[in-house]
Protein backbone atom coordinates (compact mmCIF):
# COMPACT_ATOMS: atom_id res chain seq x y z
CA UNK A 1 0.00 0.00 0.00
CA UNK A 2 1.59 3.57 -0.81
CA UNK A 3 1.32 6.61 1.40
CA UNK A 4 0.98 9.35 0.63
CA UNK A 5 3.66 11.98 0.35
CA UNK A 6 3.79 14.41 3.43
CA UNK A 7 5.36 17.69 3.20
CA UNK A 8 5.32 17.48 7.70
CA UNK A 9 6.18 13.63 8.82
CA UNK A 10 2.65 12.72 10.41
CA UNK A 11 0.58 15.57 9.41
CA UNK A 12 -2.48 14.75 7.31
CA UNK A 13 -5.18 16.39 5.77
CA UNK A 14 -8.08 15.31 6.80
CA UNK A 15 -9.90 14.55 3.50
CA UNK A 16 -6.72 12.14 2.57
CA UNK A 17 -6.67 9.59 5.71
CA UNK A 18 -7.92 10.54 9.46
CA UNK A 19 -4.81 10.18 11.60
CA UNK A 20 -5.45 9.75 15.36
CA UNK A 21 -4.33 12.50 17.34
CA UNK A 22 -4.69 11.40 21.19
CA UNK A 23 -5.76 8.42 22.69
CA UNK A 24 -6.99 8.14 26.20
CA UNK A 25 -8.96 5.40 28.47
CA UNK A 26 -11.71 5.58 30.82
CA UNK A 27 -10.78 5.34 34.49
CA UNK A 28 -12.70 3.61 37.09
CA UNK A 29 -14.20 6.83 37.48
CA UNK A 30 -16.53 6.07 34.79
CA UNK A 31 -18.51 3.37 36.67
CA UNK A 32 -20.79 4.28 39.67
CA UNK A 33 -18.95 1.56 41.84
CA UNK A 34 -15.67 3.33 40.45
CA UNK A 35 -17.41 6.93 41.96
CA UNK A 36 -18.18 5.27 45.28
CA UNK A 37 -15.32 4.09 46.00
CA UNK A 38 -13.70 7.70 45.22
CA UNK A 39 -16.70 9.51 47.82
CA UNK A 40 -15.42 7.00 50.35
CA UNK A 41 -11.69 7.05 49.63
CA UNK A 42 -12.32 11.03 50.14
CA UNK A 43 -13.13 10.96 53.80
CA UNK A 44 -10.75 13.05 56.33
CA UNK A 45 -12.03 11.54 59.54
CA UNK A 46 -9.79 10.29 61.53
CA UNK A 47 -6.57 11.19 63.42
CA UNK A 48 -3.17 12.41 61.53
CA UNK A 49 -2.32 9.53 58.67
CA UNK A 50 -4.83 6.85 60.07
CA UNK A 51 -8.39 8.17 58.01
CA UNK A 52 -10.96 7.12 57.08
CA UNK A 53 -10.86 6.89 53.29
CA UNK A 54 -7.00 5.67 53.60
CA UNK A 55 -8.35 2.25 56.12
CA UNK A 56 -11.38 2.07 53.17
CA UNK A 57 -8.62 2.05 50.14
CA UNK A 58 -6.10 -0.45 52.14
CA UNK A 59 -9.61 -2.89 52.84
CA UNK A 60 -11.23 -2.73 49.33
CA UNK A 61 -7.81 -2.95 47.24
CA UNK A 62 -8.82 -6.15 45.69
CA UNK A 63 -12.38 -4.83 44.62
CA UNK A 64 -10.84 -1.49 42.91
CA UNK A 65 -8.41 -4.47 41.09
CA UNK A 66 -11.28 -6.29 40.05
CA UNK A 67 -13.11 -2.85 38.47
CA UNK A 68 -10.04 -1.77 36.83
CA UNK A 69 -9.35 -5.41 35.06
CA UNK A 70 -12.80 -5.63 34.60
CA UNK A 71 -12.94 -2.21 32.61
CA UNK A 72 -9.95 -4.05 30.46
CA UNK A 73 -12.01 -7.37 29.39
CA UNK A 74 -10.95 -7.43 25.20
CA UNK A 75 -15.00 -7.24 25.38
CA UNK A 76 -15.29 -4.12 27.97
CA UNK A 77 -12.39 -2.55 27.09
CA UNK A 78 -12.95 1.72 26.02
CA UNK A 79 -11.55 3.91 24.71
CA UNK A 80 -11.48 7.79 23.27
CA UNK A 81 -9.63 8.63 20.57
CA UNK A 82 -9.92 12.27 18.72
CA UNK A 83 -8.45 12.41 15.46
CA UNK A 84 -8.03 14.94 12.99
CA UNK A 85 -11.22 14.49 11.56
CA UNK A 86 -13.60 13.99 14.52
CA UNK A 87 -14.04 12.45 18.27
CA UNK A 88 -15.03 8.85 18.80
CA UNK A 89 -15.82 6.17 21.21
CA UNK A 90 -14.35 3.09 20.41
CA UNK A 91 -14.89 -0.37 21.98
CA UNK A 92 -13.31 -3.99 22.11
CA UNK A 93 -9.92 -5.38 20.82
CA UNK A 94 -10.84 -4.89 17.47
CA UNK A 95 -12.66 -1.25 18.03
CA UNK A 96 -15.55 -0.62 16.54
CA UNK A 97 -16.84 2.82 16.89
CA UNK A 98 -19.50 3.19 18.69
CA UNK A 99 -20.33 6.72 18.83
CA UNK A 100 -18.70 9.79 17.61
CA UNK A 101 -18.79 13.93 16.60
CA UNK A 102 -17.25 15.05 13.69
CA UNK A 103 -14.73 18.41 15.24
CA UNK A 104 -17.37 20.78 12.90
CA UNK A 105 -19.97 18.95 15.06
CA UNK A 106 -19.44 21.08 18.50
CA UNK A 107 -19.11 24.76 19.65
CA UNK A 108 -17.63 23.66 23.20
CA UNK A 109 -16.69 21.08 25.86
CA UNK A 110 -17.34 21.32 29.44
CA UNK A 111 -15.57 19.42 32.62
CA UNK A 112 -18.07 18.32 34.62
CA UNK A 113 -17.05 16.12 37.80
CA UNK A 114 -19.29 14.50 39.37
CA UNK A 115 -18.77 13.08 43.28
CA UNK A 116 -16.18 11.07 43.75
CA UNK A 117 -14.44 11.10 40.68
CA UNK A 118 -12.66 14.15 41.81
CA UNK A 119 -10.82 11.64 43.89
CA UNK A 120 -9.11 10.29 40.44
CA UNK A 121 -8.27 13.64 39.35
CA UNK A 122 -11.18 12.56 36.50
CA UNK A 123 -14.62 13.86 34.97
CA UNK A 124 -16.69 13.95 32.41
CA UNK A 125 -15.94 15.92 28.80
CA UNK A 126 -19.60 17.02 27.27
CA UNK A 127 -19.34 18.12 23.40
CA UNK A 128 -22.43 20.84 23.17
CA UNK A 129 -23.89 22.48 19.86
CA UNK A 130 -25.19 25.32 21.15
CA UNK A 131 -27.56 24.31 24.51
CA UNK A 132 -27.16 20.61 23.23
CA UNK A 133 -24.91 17.13 24.16
CA UNK A 134 -23.82 15.49 21.43
CA UNK A 135 -21.43 13.15 23.17
CA UNK A 136 -20.12 12.81 26.64
CA UNK A 137 -17.41 10.74 27.39
CA UNK A 138 -17.41 9.61 31.01
CA UNK A 139 -14.22 9.21 33.57
CA UNK A 140 -11.58 10.98 31.85
CA UNK A 141 -8.80 11.15 33.91
CA UNK A 142 -6.83 14.35 33.79
CA UNK A 143 -9.69 15.64 31.63
CA UNK A 144 -8.50 19.19 30.85
CA UNK A 145 -5.94 18.55 29.16
CA UNK A 146 -7.83 16.22 26.48
CA UNK A 147 -10.24 19.10 26.52
CA UNK A 148 -7.68 21.54 25.67
CA UNK A 149 -6.24 19.20 22.78
CA UNK A 150 -9.77 18.64 21.11
CA UNK A 151 -10.44 22.48 20.93
CA UNK A 152 -6.80 23.12 19.23
CA UNK A 153 -7.88 20.12 16.84
CA UNK A 154 -11.16 21.74 15.83
CA UNK A 155 -9.40 24.78 15.60
CA UNK A 156 -6.97 23.92 13.41
CA UNK A 157 -9.75 21.75 11.58
CA UNK A 158 -12.31 24.80 10.92
CA UNK A 159 -9.64 27.45 9.92
CA UNK A 160 -8.58 24.79 7.06
CA UNK A 161 -11.76 24.29 6.15
CA UNK A 162 -12.48 28.39 5.66
CA UNK A 163 -9.99 28.93 3.54
CA UNK A 164 -10.33 25.16 1.68
CA UNK A 165 -11.87 26.64 -1.81
CA UNK A 166 -15.37 26.02 -2.54
CA UNK A 167 -16.47 24.80 -5.84
CA UNK A 168 -17.81 27.53 -8.05
CA UNK A 169 -22.25 27.11 -7.82
CA UNK A 170 -23.47 26.33 -11.49
CA UNK A 171 -26.08 28.41 -12.60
Amino acid sequence: MSRPIQSISGVSPPEVVETTVMTVWPSVAATGLGRMLGRLYRMREGAGPFTVGRFALLATIPLGLFLYLSLRLPWAITRYRLTNRRVLVEQGINPLVRQFVDLAGFDSIDVETDPGQEWYAAGDLVFRRGAVQVLRLAGVSRPESFRRTCLEAKQSFTSVETLRPRPAASI
